[in-house]
């Protein structure tokens, strides 16, 4: 059980420490680059621009291997249509990210820099996604 888990933490670890040191978990950092008519600050398009770098490594590799090293298969997405769904959760998440100046990832991160916001911020998130599931849950029924 343990040792399942090793690599998880790992891997979050190295993702949250380069949130950190990339300045993805300081909320002003992040309204200043998305303030594309003011005071534009452009240094987290290169965090993201290395991440995409790193992702699309991966994809090749990925194409390349017959199975991932510590799984049976690879957890792969079985669509790629886009839906009314997938274009409004897209804009609740970034007029979320404008707001709050944190995404999910960064907000995990910051617990260990800023605990007290990151954690209003985490609860906050948290509530939205339970809402949305209990709309979703109303409106199948």
């Amino acid at each position: 059980m343990i040792r399942g888990l090793i690599l998880p933490l790992l891997s979050g670890a190295i993702f949250g420490a380069g949130l950190t040191v990339g300045g993805m978990t300081d909320p002003a950092r992040v309204r200043g680059f998305l303030d594309l008519f003011g005071a534009w600050d452009p240094t987290l398009a290169f965090v993201m621009g290395g991440a995409v770098l790193v992702m699309a490594l991966a994809w090749v590799f990925q194409r390349r291997m017959q199975r991932p090293a510590f799984a049976e298969s690879f957890a792969l997405p079985d669509r790629s249509d886009i839906t009314p769904r997938l274009v409004g959760g897209s804009a609740l998440f970034g007029i979320g990210w404008g707001i709050a100046g944190l995404c999910p990832g960064p907000g995990f991160a910051a617990l260990a820099i800023a605990p007290v916001p990151a954690a209003i911020f985490l609860a906050a998130m948290l509530a939205g996604m339970m809402i949305a599931r209990l709309w979703e849950g109303k409106a199948g029924a």
